[in-house]
């Protein structure tokens, strides 16, 4: 991770107020480096300001507004000089079926997940690009790798994510800035709880599938297995890895959830790779 001579390296945060946002803003000060926290309503991270003793700077910052983004990235640059590690946190969850979505909903939901994540990545790359360092983390989620019943909106949000960051480590890989997608499997966040919106609009012939779904997600929120404490630092160590990975699963429901996927794929591939070699037909 790279640092300005021997000062502590600055993280941004987006979405500090709960979950992974608030756990790492801590976990980041805790080390003695410097944090920009940022958060719709900065009065939700005075705590953190304070603990930070200097360190940690609050930005107001709703990343589906552009005002707001460019205010609080020049904020920052003036504050501590550059930024080293973007952290696209900030977002929320919609569970629905597909046909149960609400538009207004979905699209909302994709200029916090998909759209502010990709304006917060323009915001800071000219700066990141001068100094040839930086990292970016994306937290997307296992949902961002495997389609699950009663959330495919939210997993869509998550997939587009992942490919943005996925061809943005290849075009800045030779720029020094790296890239890393983050994909918790079930925390102890606040994503299941109050932050979390379902559909007003159910139908009875998805209630055994995304609506069961829907409730067990509701009913488990604070009994996860995934602890963010125990999250965050793992994150910190791949960003801090020599060679930090491309993509960061967590938690064993997560890992299991993604092995079974490729699994899945692998099989597909296997099985119709005779008709899709065929496919092609070179020109002569």
């Amino acid at each position: 991770m790279s640092a300005s001579g021997s000062e502590s390296p600055v993280w941004f945060i987006t979405g500090c107020s709960t979950g992974f946002g608030r756990e790492l803003a801590a976990a980041v000060i805790d080390r003695g480096w410097r944090a920009v926290v940022a958060a719709r309503d900065p009065r939700s991270v005075t705590d953190i300001i304070e603990r930070g003793q200097g360190r940690a700077f609050p930005v107001q910052l709703d990343v589906t507004r552009a005002d707001h983004i460019a205010a609080a990235v020049a904020a920052a640059h003036e504050a501590f000089g550059h930024i080293d590690v973007l952290v696209n946190n900030a977002g929320f969850g919609y569970l629905a079926a597909v046909e149960e979505g609400e538009d207004d909903e979905v699209r909302a939901m994709f200029e916090a997940n998909f759209f502010g994540a990709a304006a917060m990545i323009r915001a800071v790359l000219p700066r990141m690009r001068e100094r040839r360092a930086g990292h970016i983390v994306n937290i997307t989620s296992v949902g961002g790798l495997v389609g699950n019943p009663g959330s495919g909106y939210y997993a869509a949000t998550k997939f587009a994510l992942e490919g943005l960051g996925e061809a943005l480590a290849r075009e800045t890989e030779g720029l020094g800035i790296k890239v890393t997608a983050v994909e918790p499997g079930p925390f102890r966040t606040d994503w299941a709880g109050r932050s979390l919106r379902q559909t007003g609009k159910p139908i009875d012939d998805y209630a055994d599938v995304a609506g069961r779904r829907r409730a067990g997600i509701a009913q488990t929120s604070g009994k996860q297995p995934g602890d963010p404490v125990r999250a965050v630092q793992v994150i910190i160590e791949a960003v801090q890895s020599p060679e930090p990975p491309a993509h960061l699963v967590l938690g064993n429901a997560g890992m299991e959830l993604v092995r079974g996927k490729l699994a899945r794929l692998a099989r597909d591939l296997d099985a119709w790779q005779a008709r899709s070699a065929w496919s092609d037909n070179p020109v002569e």
